[in-house]
């Protein structure tokens, strides 16, 4: 995952808690469930980026050892 992969999901995860907070004090529950929304977009983002890290690492591995 690019570094700026995880800032941006790190960034949409923070924006997303503020939204619940601030949904919350307020009481309006649509910006909480907003930024309850926000988070989870952002933890299956940063989810597929260590799966694709994961992939390309074995990728990595077969085509090292195809070439021995």
């Amino acid at each position: 995952m690019s570094l700026s992969d995880k800032i941006g999901n790190k960034a949409e995860e923070l924006g997303g808690k503020a939204k619940e907070t601030a949904g919350e004090v307020t009481g309006d529950e649509q910006l909480a469930n907003e930024g309850r929304a926000d988070q989870a977009k952002a933890a299956v983002k940063d989810g597929v980026e260590k799966v694709k890290d994961a992939v390309g690492g074995v990728v990595d591995s077969v085509a090292k050892h195809l070439k021995k």
